[in-house]
């Protein structure tokens, strides 16, 4: 199941919106056969693995980081594919979260006399697919915010001079992590501020051309110029707002973006709605980048799943701007908890990995 998890991580960048599966046949004590899911419409990792292992798939094991489907989408069932191949047992990494899917594999597999197991290096499995795994289970993407900031907690001078807070290194494991989601979501100050790309600039595990995160403006008036750079990239950008001024609509449209209304609330867009959107147009994982009106309206609105902080061994000063406007902070017990689960250096900087609790 290790070396399953490791072929799966080959997919890392490429399957959106399918799960990153890896796929492993084993027949007495040797592996005959291994493959992943490399592309959304193309052969499952267990295809791969039973193509490769030919005839001695018969009565074989495969290991599967995910439970094997049972419905026809894109491609043929792969529980259907392992019971033509004649395997003798399947050992799931974990049962699928998809409703259409959720334990009819593995009792298809069953049905057929084939021997199933699953759970095994669960935690592991599920660490793949944070964002497959919760847009299945509630309809909305997991939201990983990254921030950069100086040691003192500042993201920017006063006046708004952000570039570079922190290094090469730190800046590439960004795109990284870029290249592994399924959208980028910023709001239009940022977009005004900084005229971002918001582009994933890396190949992808294999040396191949990783597919583009959609880029996400939240724009409740607006206000994106047709000349903003990222509207000039490969890729594709969705402007989301609750104007209706439809000669700044058609101009978007006519520099490339696509421009979706949503009801406004309180003068401004609701996260809730926004990342509503997005799980029903299959995005996976969305990583936020915003500066601190932005992040903390959907840190309070509890949609924060992970911060990804890089820190930079310098101080910017007290006027420099923080990392969240949080409101309504009065006292200790209103303070927002989290649960640090990595710290390791990146370059000169140090990357500090949270989950929101």
């Amino acid at each position: 199941m290790s070396r399953a998890l490791q072929l799966a991580r080959r997919g890392l960048y490429t399957t959106d919106p399918n799960p990153r599966v890896g796929c492993v046949v084993v027949r007495d004590g040797r592996i005959v056969g291994e493959g992943w899911h490399e592309r959304a419409g193309g052969p499952h990792a267990e295809v791969h693995a039973l193509r490769a292992a030919g005839e001695r798939a018969r009565g074989a094991t495969a290991y599967v980081t995910l439970e094997p489907c049972s419905h026809h989408g894109r491609t043929p069932p792969c529980s259907e594919a392992l019971i033509e191949a004649g395997v003798g047992r399947v050992v799931a990494g974990m049962e699928d979260p998809n409703p259409r899917v959720a334990g009819q594999g593995l009792a298809r597999l069953e049905a057929s006399g084939i021997a199933t197991e699953a759970g095994v290096l669960a935690a592991e499995s599920a660490a793949l697919n944070p964002g497959f795994i919760q847009r299945m289970r509630s309809g909305r993407p997991f939201v990983r915010c990254k921030l950069a900031m100086s040691l003192d907690g500042r993201t920017a001078l006063a006046s708004g001079e952000s570039q570079w807070i922190t290094g090469p290194a730190a800046r590439a494991d960004v795109h990284r992590l870029r290249a592994r989601s399924s959208a980028i979501l910023t709001g239009s100050g940022t977009l005004l501020g900084d005229d971002p790309s918001l582009t994933a600039r890396i190949e992808g595990l294999d040396g191949s051309a990783v597919l583009q995160p959609l880029r996400v403006v939240l724009d409740t008036r607006l206000v994106t110029p047709p000349s903003a750079k990222l509207l000039a990239l490969p890729g594709h950008t969705l402007v989301l707002t609750g104007s209706d001024d439809s000669g700044r609509r058609r101009a978007l449209e006519a520099a490339g973006a696509e421009v979706a209304v949503l009801p406004v609330r309180d003068d401004r867009l609701d996260p809730v709605d926004v990342l509503t959107l997005l799980g029903q147009r299959e995005i996976n994982e969305v990583m936020l980048e915003a500066g601190p009106t932005l992040a903390g309206a959907v840190l309070r609105a509890g949609l924060v799943d992970e911060l990804v902080i890089y820190l930079a061994p310098h101080l910017l000063g007290d006027q420099a701007r923080g990392l969240f406007h949080l409101p309504g902070l009065d006292t200790m017990a209103d303070r927002v908890a989290l649960t640090i689960e990595d710290i390791r250096a990146v370059g000169p900087d140090w990357r500090i990995r949270a989950r929101v609790k």
